[in-house]
């Protein structure tokens, strides 16, 4: 039995299995493709450059962990600061482009299943997170009174669902039982998204104070 990789979503080559890791990477294409479609179609250009700064700073940020009970570590996933910011496809394109050149350039996270990381991260903790913080940025009166709180929710859930995909994928393949995956999964992660929020949280807090105009440029787009 392959060790439950507790700890990362970002996982390597031998977790899941080839018809498992062929189907995400149909699914990821799929998503990749039509949120190019739509972020061709609905990007306002002064956005472009914002692109590649989130990209930046989301990649850099990942590279410090912060520790977690058992020994264990996490980092920021960044899906639900990019879809606030950029809108869900835009952002989904830049979740993309990190877990992808963090796979081939630093070998963080396999080449077969790197269309399940995409996926988890990419497509799951970005247009999932950004579904739940407009639902829960709703309740609280709008983005401008329930930006924050909706941001912290939604990153908090991003991780887990991306983790308790992952462990839905690790049974399929049988490479681990569901039971054992899926609390130790989500279990883990329920701490680690706890951090997720905390940074989340403060960048847009810092963004608010320093360039809230960067939020009413992504409402330009058709998100």
């Amino acid at each position: 039995m392959t060790p439950l990789p507790v700890h990362f979503l970002h996982a390597p080559d031998g977790f899941v299995s080839a018809p498992i890791a062929i189907a995400m990477w149909i699914a990821t294409a799929l998503v990749v493709a039509y949120a190019v479609r739509r972020t061709n179609q609905h990007l306002d250009e002064r956005a472009v450059p914002l692109l590649g700064v989130m990209a930046a700073f989301i990649f850099a940020a990942q590279m410090f962990n912060f520790p977690v009970a058992g020994g264990t570590s996490g980092h920021l996933l960044g899906g639900v600061l990019a879809a606030v910011l950029l809108g869900p496809w835009a952002g989904t394109l830049v979740m993309t482009a990190v877990v992808a050149v963090q796979a081939l350039i630093f070998q963080d996270g396999g080449l077969v299943i790197m269309g399940a990381n995409i996926f988890n991260m990419g497509t799951i903790g970005t247009l999932g997170g950004y579904a739940v913080y407009r639902a829960v940025a709703g309740i609280l009166g709008g983005e401008e009174r329930g930006r924050l709180p909706a941001a912290a929710v939604a990153a908090w859930l991003s991780v887990v669902a991306g983790s308790v995909a992952m462990a839905l994928q690790l049974g399929a393949s049988g490479v681990v039982p569901l039971e054992l995956a899926l609390p130790a999964m989500a279990g883990v992660h329920a701490l680690i998204g706890i951090g997720e929020a905390l940074i989340t949280v403060a960048a847009l807090a810092f963004i608010g104070l320093t360039r809230a105009d960067l939020f009413r440029l992504r409402d330009l787009q058709a998100a």
